[in-house]
């Protein structure tokens, strides 16, 4: 039976189903009212609408629909509507977010609010961080016993990426902050005509410190943005969703290579940026203290020790682990937009330089509590 014109719209609970409830009459601008009030009354055992039997159907009344039950924290699949209403339907869910945000409220219980909010989102990111953790070494343990899963051409491609192409930037700026360290040293250490004691100064903070900390921070902007980017872009152009379609797995595909090239070639811009923060603290010495190169070298020869080295090179291949998870998983979280592409992009430099540094200091206070 066809509804009369201009009628009403109302909600009629299913004599069968105490969960589903269905509509009837016009959801339009024109009963806007009634509409609000309608779904107001609906009762919090329906879980389900049938607007299948509706009579007109605006935009209005989708997006009343779509609010009702996002409100009441209904399942996806909550409405069914009829097919000559579907194409509406999508094109109102594309849009409902789209709505200007409301003033941000000041004072202290909204302060709290977000302090709250923001604590809960970094605890969700650190147990997604850790759960993408275990996900990958379970996978990596598959490809070493499944040799063939191994994506050897992408590992080499990556380590060009991440490690060659980082060595002009990596041994540059080493180079520049040796050579500040050696000269602000010289300057204070001169006062107590102890200005030799600079070779000292440059050689164990680039070997335990400042060499492995300077890369991790470099990669960090340059490389865990790139991969979030990559990995962004096809999540948003849906390859991903085509990978798996294929029956290949995205963590083997794209995620171990990189990690696997990070982890080989942070040692090695490691190894790199202690040599050019030496050679920035020798070059400072010759040219501003009168050190000259054979002392410089001597004095250094005669003083580091092999656990100097060793404490900075330990640090490498977890400071590689953590930029390799968090640039990949932030890619593997993008929405499908290109705002959301930028946002993770965002994050993930800040996460990553962020927990590097963190993982730096415990580092440093672990080390120096145990004597080594």
């Amino acid at each position: 039976m066809t509804p009369p014109v201009h009628a009403a719209p109302r909600i009629e609970l299913d004599a069968n189903d105490s969960g589903l409830a269905r509509l009837h009459g016009e959801w339009t601008l024109q009963h806007a009212l009634a509409i609000g009030d309608a779904l107001r009354g609906v009762p919090e055992r329906v879980r389900h609408l049938d607007a299948s039997t509706v009579a007109r159907l605006d935009s209005l009344g989708v997006l009343q629909l779509l609010r009702h039950v996002a409100r009441n924290g209904l399942d996806d699949d909550a409405l069914h509507f009829r097919d000559d209403h579907r194409a509406l339907v999508q094109v109102i869910e594309d849009v409902k977010d789209g709505r200007p945000k409301t003033k941000r409220p000041y004072g202290f219980a909204a302060a709290l609010e977000r302090l709250g909010r923001a604590v809960h989102d970094n605890a969700r990111e650190v147990v997604a961080l850790v759960s993408f953790l275990g996900e990958t070494l379970a996978k990596f343990a598959r490809t070493v016993a499944q040799p063939r899963r191994l994506r050897l051409t992408a590992t080499v491609f990556h380590m060009e990426q991440v490690g060659l192409d980082a060595v002009p930037l990596v041994a540059l700026l080493s180079f520049l902050v040796g050579a500040v360290i050696a000269f602000l040293g010289a300057n204070i250490l001169a006062d107590f005509g102890a200005a030799i004691y600079v070779v000292e100064l440059v050689s164990i903070s680039f070997l335990r410190e400042f060499a492995v900390l300077l890369t991790a921070i470099i990669l960090a902007g340059r490389t865990a943005s790139a991969f979030t980017a990559q990995i962004g872009s096809m999540k948003s152009r849906e390859e991903i969703d085509a990978i798996r379609t294929l029956g290949l797995d995205p963590v083997d595909l794209l995620v171990i290579p990189r990690l696997l090239a990070l982890m080989t070639m942070l040692p090695l811009l490691t190894f790199i940026a202690m040599l050019a923060g030496m050679l920035g603290g020798m070059f400072v010495g010759h040219t501003s203290l009168d050190i000259p190169v054979q002392a410089y070298y001597g004095r250094m020869q005669e003083t580091m020790e092999l656990r100097h080295f060793l404490v900075g090179m330990s640090k490498a291949p977890i400071f590689a682990m953590v930029i390799g998870l968090i640039g990949c998983l932030e890619g593997l979280q993008v929405s499908g937009t290109a705002q959301s592409v930028g946002e993770r992009t965002t994050s993930s430099v800040v996460q990553t330089i962020s927990l590097v540094i963190v993982l730096d200091a415990f580092a440093a206070i672990w080390f120096m509590h145990m004597g080594w």
